[in-house]
């Protein structure tokens, strides 16, 4: 009878003691199998212009193949439109603002550090038609042969502004002013001349160089608006301001200066 209890002793403290031992083993390898800070997942928001669309999805590929633990999410619009989000408290890391005054409006704010900001980039207006009109307009002040023709608006789209002053400065507005057809952004515009909704669009060169469907008819002088800036800086708010800075440096590096002048973008140093 003790032989049996003795036996039955010994084989409980056997199975406990390996009880021990596996809950340590599978302790060890969840401790082991928990990722690393460098090797999180961070996800980034980055709100930019519409006409950067192509150029960033580029450097964003160049970008993830170097940080594979940082993803970006792109919030494309017109800059007016994101700088209001960013306001009312969106959640965004970086923005990359096609006009400089919606940019400095929230450095003002304080949404924007001026020690993480810098104007960047420069761009060209321009007027284009679509391939094969026949409308004959070769020049800004030939849009007053147009039945319709297409910009951003104004008061939220950059690109309309300028487009507006442009017109504006070479006494034309008046005369168009009642066939405009209005877009949420330059790459609505390009969109209505590409389908001929309308005879003309005024958009940025880069908008213009990626379609096959519409050709420049002319090029605004700069005297006839205000500088095209871009301007990129990092939220203050970001929930990761590490990760954020990086790529904030990584923009402004010698390979994506390369990538934003191939598509026509210029560098402002």
């Amino acid at each position: 009878m003790k032989n049996r209890y003795y036996l039955f002793f010994s084989i409980m403290i056997l199975l406990i003691a390996l009880s021990g031992c596996s809950n340590n083993d599978q302790a060890k390898m969840s401790k082991n199998q928990e990722p690393s800070d460098s090797e999180k997942k961070v996800e980034l928001t980055v709100s930019a212009a519409a006409s950067l669309q192509d150029a960033l999805n580029d450097i964003k590929g160049s970008f993830q193949k170097e940080h594979p633990n940082v993803i970006i999410n792109y919030n494309f619009g017109a800059s007016g439109a994101l700088q209001q989000q960013i306001t009312q408290g969106a959640p965004v890391d970086l923005f990359f603002s096609a006009a400089e005054d919606k940019f400095e409006k929230l450095v003002q704010e304080g949404q924007i550090e001026k020690e993480k900001r810098k104007d960047l980039l420069g761009n060209e207006l321009v007027l284009v038609v679509p391939i094969g009109s026949s409308k004959g307009i070769k020049s800004f002040k030939d849009l007053t042969k147009s039945d319709k023709l297409s910009l951003g608006t104004p008061e939220a789209v950059p690109a309309g502004q300028y487009a507006k002053e442009t017109l504006e400065n070479i006494n034309v507005w008046k005369a168009v002013e009642g066939k405009v057809v209005y877009a949420k952004d330059v790459r609505q515009v390009l969109t209505y001349v590409e389908s001929q909704n309308v005879d003309a669009g005024i958009v940025y060169k880069t908008d213009a160089l990626i379609s096959k469907k519409v050709k420049i008819a002319a090029s605004a002088k700069e005297n006839t608006h205000d500088p095209i800036v871009y301007s990129v800086g990092v939220i203050k708010t970001s929930t990761h301001p590490k990760e954020a800075q990086i790529f904030y440096d990584y923009l402004q590096n010698e390979n994506s200066l390369k990538t934003f002048t191939k598509y026509g973008f210029k560098g402002l140093d």
